[in-house]
């Protein structure tokens, strides 16, 4: 193991299962959060330990923010500060505007945007004093493009990009840089209803991305050769028009 421990929101499915298994690939040591795929994390833990790699599960719903900050600040009391932190647990309730109710609104906004602060809060100040680490939030094309149906999605998505924005330059001075990934299609069960022929030829590729191109990117951006790199927005998308 290389000493250094990741923190994977959402690490249960998709992108963020991808993510916690090339991170554990790495030699990282992976803190695999999930809230509801409970077996489904166990399966992630059991894969990553049949490697001969580390990995530790925790469970807590993003939203919740006193549960969140109890949890994250027992491990760090426990454990010591992290080196990377990939904000990666997000959902969708898609809907036309006319017709978004108070609660589509509500439960995106909760667990995308104020999941940011609530994971990230209990975990800067041990990062600062040691002066080194990685910040990796996750949005979407759509919050830097917009989406039809997806008003409260973008809304979410584009206040993380400006959060990150923001949280790169107050922690740049101690050499911690925070990056946003910005994820298009990408094979998931989030993208499984969409209307895919419709959607192709907008994507110069013409093809839709997997999730360990994603990955991929999210180890670079936690590696020793990234550390001048900070406060962007990088675009996976297969150049989305």
């Amino acid at each position: 193991m290389n000493g250094r421990s990741v923190l994977v929101t959402g690490a249960s499915r998709g992108i963020g299962r991808a993510i916690a298994l090339a991170a554990a690939a790495a030699d990282y040591k992976v803190i695999a959060h999930y809230c509801h795929s409970e077996n489904a994390a166990l399966s992630l833990q059991e894969e990553i330990k049949a490697q001969g790699k580390a990995v530790e599960l925790l469970r807590f719903d993003i939203a919740n923010r006193k549960e969140t900050q109890s949890t994250l600040e027992e491990y760090s009391q426990r454990e010591g500060a992290l080196w990377g932190i990939v904000c990666n647990a997000g959902i969708c309730a898609d809907n036309a505007f006319p017709a978004l109710t108070a609660e589509e609104w509500d439960k995106v906004l909760h667990t995308n945007l104020d999941g940011f602060y609530n994971v990230l809060h209990p975990l800067v100040m041990p990062l600062c004093r040691k002066k080194q680490g990685r910040i990796i939030s996750l949005a979407s094309v759509s919050g830097i493009a917009g989406n039809r149906g997806q008003v409260n999605y973008s809304a979410s998505k584009a206040g993380i990009i400006g959060a990150t924005k923001a949280l790169a330059l107050e922690l740049a001075s101690r050499s911690i840089t925070v990056n946003c990934i910005a994820p298009g299609l990408i094979d998931t069960e989030m993208v499984k209803e969409a209307p895919l022929e419709k959607l192709l030829p907008s994507i110069p590729m013409g093809r839709i991305g997997k999730s360990q191109e994603v990955a991929a990117l999210v180890l670079f951006l936690l590696s020793d050769a990234a550390s001048y790199i900070t406060r962007q927005v990088i675009a996976v998308d297969g150049g989305l028009l």
